[in-house]
């Protein structure tokens, strides 16, 4: 029988949520006992290697937070000023561009650890800009019908 891909990352996800995001201590052994009985023995050596690194990372405690920088915040910022944009096209189409330039400049000044960081942060302003400018349908002020 093989590996459920899909029920063995549903079920380690949970796993690791319990373990460590539920602000309550877990019992890792019973986790990691779980997560093996849904590795059938038949499986194939490269799913049993994957699952059994995942089960022992398991123990191991998150990553701590990064701690970003000033120029990331106002990045964030700028973002949540501009997105979603508001007024007629021309003013939601301004306010992405200036927004977006805000933001690279904020990048240019940026450390490397964050500039493609912050620079990522203008990537869905790009995209509303040019869905403004060419949606891929027509809008309508006229709701779908119920049929």
């Amino acid at each position: 029988m093989p590996l459920d891909i899909p029920a063995f990352n549903m079920a380690f996800n949970r796993a690791y949520d319990r373990m460590h995001h539920s602000g309550q201590p877990g019992d890792l052994s019973a986790e990691q006992d779980k997560l093996r009985a849904l590795v059938p023995a038949d499986a194939s050596e490269h799913d049993r290697t994957w699952t059994a690194q995942l089960i022992g990372d398991l123990a191991e405690p998150p990553p701590p937070p990064l701690e970003r920088s000033e120029l990331y915040r106002e990045a964030v910022r700028i973002h949540i000023e501009v997105y979603p944009p508001k007024g007629t096209d021309e003013e939601m189409i301004a306010m992405l561009a200036d927004g977006r330039r805000r933001i690279w400049e904020l990048a240019d000044r940026a450390t490397a650890d964050e500039e493609d960081d912050i620079r990522a942060m203008t990537d869905d302003l790009q995209s509303m800009e040019d869905w403004i400018r060419d949606p891929p349908f027509p809008l309508t002020d006229v709701p779908f019908p119920n049929a």
